[in-house]
């Protein structure tokens, strides 16, 4: 990717170009140039969008919302005319997807259906979220309220995130944590990694740990135990020998603690902003 290309916004008609381009990049089903303008509903939607925003940037309020009802009547996507997208933005499926007035979305996202970037609050001003660059959005996924996800962030399906994700993570749940922190392998050739399947199980894997932890805690219980004594009398208990047992690498909120525990608090750091 040309990061130094990406300082300068092209115009309305090279955005509507890298955005039928990166089609190809991201769905092995699109064949033609052609199919992807005529057949594919999130493309239509984003073209409608890249419209009204344009209108509403030009205080042509009336005119982008209603750019943005017709291409939610022929698409079922609903985009805000007055939210911020990047380059080389996707919408695979394109359907059911809404994206709020304040929310502002970096370069090569990728939403799948039924995500929506929602608000929670009805008081005017910044709401909805904020997505870095580098983003996947599994199908059903809901981010609400004026939070930020940094970049390369992969969210599962049907997660609900409610909280700042900082970058390089990848979260599930509802509501949603964070279950692995490093970045997804990319091939030199990709700019995404969709496997956004590859989920760990964040619950099977704490319930794991702790089978593991009761056993070793077991052990250390069972040598404290003395041996069934031979003789009723007996003046002194002899001395019981402690045998230690290795702990396993998975104890909350410690820094060896295992980093596939759901248990695990995210460390404070500085999320990335647009």
């Amino acid at each position: 990717m040309n990061l130094q290309a990406d300082t300068v916004m092209p115009g309305l008609w090279g955005l509507l170009r890298e955005d039928v381009r990166c089609v190809f990049g991201r769905d092995p089903a699109a064949r033609t140039t052609w199919e992807v303008l005529t057949t594919y509903p999130g493309v239509h939607a984003l073209i409608a969008y890249r419209i009204a925003h344009a209108l509403w940037m030009r205080k042509w309020r009336y005119a982008a919302r209603l750019m943005s009802f017709l291409g939610r009547v022929f698409t079922n996507v609903d985009i805000h005319p007055g939210a911020r997208i990047g380059r080389r933005f996707f919408i695979d499926h394109g359907a059911g997807v809404v994206v709020g007035e304040t929310a502002e979305i970096g370069n090569d996202v990728t939403l799948y259906h039924g995500v929506t970037l929602g608000g929670t609050t009805w008081n005017p001003g910044k709401r909805h979220p904020t997505l870095g660059d580098h983003v996947v959005v599994g199908a059903g996924a809901k981010i609400l309220g004026a939070i930020t996800i940094g970049s390369r962030v992969r969210v599962g399906a049907n997660s609900v995130v409610v909280k700042n994700v900082p970058s390089d993570r990848t979260v599930v749940g509802i509501p949603a944590k964070v279950v692995r922190r490093e970045a997804p392998m990319l091939n030199p050739t990709d700019d995404l990694n969709l496997d956004h399947h590859l989920m760990p199980d964040p619950v099977g894997h704490t319930l794991n740990c702790l089978l593991d932890r009761i056993k070793t805690l077991e052990a250390q219980i069972s040598v404290l135990r003395p041996a069934p004594e031979a003789t009723v009398e007996r003046k002194a208990r002899p001395t019981i020998a402690v045998v230690a047992v290795d702990a396993i690498d998975c104890q909350a909120h410690t820094d060896s603690a295992c980093v596939e525990c759901a248990c695990q608090p995210e460390t404070p750091e500085t999320v990335e902003t647009r």
